[in-house]
């Protein structure tokens, strides 16, 4: 079975050309789209179903550099033991309770100023992760790479609560 960047005609790597990709995935979804299989057999139809869906997750993958990274990870024979390890830098898990004092320094106060400050904050952090983990992948460091994608993992939810955290506010 080919895997997502062999769908859709692309190298195996992170850096991905998005505007090859969103071709390949319509190139793709034209094949496999029900229109086509109108007056096709049950067993034509559902293999076609099997494919869309398949071209849906793997655009999806492809698509969030966060996905990619990871899915480049496990191509490479690298699980990302998110559930086992959780394994972070010192210097990370400083950062991470300084966040969250300030996050929740910015909901007690019903502060906008100070959670659009820790977003930028967090939003420089992930480009920052985001840059480390494709010099990682491009020098085939998988094992750090995995390490870095776990960092961003935090990155990723705790960008969300922030997020939740503004919504409630407005």
């Amino acid at each position: 079975m080919q895997n997502h960047f062999e769908l859709f005609h692309l190298p195996q790597q992170f850096a991905v050309d998005l505007g090859a990709l969103d071709r390949a995935y319509h190139d793709v979804q034209n094949q496999v789209h029900p229109d086509r299989f109108a007056n096709a057999s049950d067993a034509e139809k559902r293999v076609a179903m099997q494919w869309a869906t398949r071209a849906n997750e793997a655009y999806k993958t492809l698509k969030s550099p966060f996905k990619r990274a990871a899915y480049l990870c496990e191509l490479n024979g690298v699980d990302l033991e998110v559930e086992s390890n959780t394994a972070m830098p010192v210097a990370f898990l400083m950062q991470q309770m300084e966040w969250r004092e300030a996050l929740d320094d910015a909901r007690a106060g019903k502060d906008p100023h100070a959670l659009d400050a820790l977003d930028r904050s967090l939003r420089s952090e992930r480009k920052d992760a985001l840059a480390a983990i494709a010099m990682q992948l491009d020098s085939q460091d998988f094992t750090q790479a995995a390490s870095l994608v776990r960092q961003l993992m935090f990155l990723e939810k705790f960008s969300e609560e922030v997020a939740n955290a503004q919504d409630a506010l407005m």
